[in-house]
């Protein structure tokens, strides 16, 4: 029993072979394509609706020199959004609750706001590791205090994101279980258990669009103290 609660975060595969690259890729066959029409249909409107507001989220704690990386970090938000929402249907798999996964989009991407920091101004990004009229016996300490907070980010944004995921569909799937189960003996409590699977279904779709964007809204901080 307590090894079929966790068979829901094994990637998939078929003859052996893993499936996690089709679950990532689908995501992007639901959204429409554009055309070159004049006058665009009802769902590309809403879709440029959409991807505008998020944008000008995404793009309010940045600079102008940041605002090239508009369109890594909009398209990492409909990613994570659509996998997450996604992973909520039944009889499907999550690709964000695996931590390989996060930890590969995060760290990349971390790595990269770093790069900029140093490359544009060093001085200043070095001195992020140094606050200003720390006492001369701390400096060591506070060095390496803030060396290890720097490079624990990565870790950090990856962890959030699966373990959130991980632990609202232990929960879905654990109440939905004792739904089934009550449904033959005590009817009354398992419609009372189906009012708070109903709630917590309701909590984790805010949860996943939640997830979504504070992991590149965290990256868009990171982005803003190097540039």
């Amino acid at each position: 029993m307590n090894l079929s609660f966790f068979d829901q975060f094994s990637s998939p595969s078929l003859l052996g072979i893993p499936l996690i690259l089709i679950a990532t890729t689908f995501p992007a066959l639901l959204l429409p394509s554009q055309n070159n029409r004049w006058i665009t249909d009802r769902l590309s409107t809403l879709q440029l609706w959409l991807i505008n507001l998020i944008t000008k989220q995404l793009m309010i704690p940045l600079d102008k020199k940041g605002h090239k990386w508009a369109l890594i970090l909009t398209s990492l938000t409909i990613f994570l959004l659509l996998t997450n929402l996604l992973g909520l249907l039944p009889y499907t798999f999550t690709p964000t609750t695996q931590l390989s996964m996060n930890l590969a989009l995060a760290f990349p991407l971390w790595l990269a706001t770093l790069l900029v920091g140093l490359r544009n101004q060093p001085s200043i990004s070095l001195g992020h590791l140094l606050p200003e009229g720390t006492p001369t016996p701390l400096i060591p300490a506070l060095i390496l205090i803030e060396t290890t907070s720097l490079l624990i980010r990565p870790l950090a944004l990856g962890v959030r994101l699966t373990a959130n995921l991980t632990a609202g569909h232990l929960l879905i799937q654990l109440i939905s279980t004792a739904t089934v189960v009550l449904s033959s003996v005590m009817p009354a409590i398992s419609i009372l258990t189906l009012l708070v699977l109903l709630l917590l279904t309701i909590l984790e779709v805010a949860v996943a669009m939640i997830q979504a964007y504070v992991f590149v809204l965290l990256l868009s901080l990171y982005l803003q103290e190097n540039i």
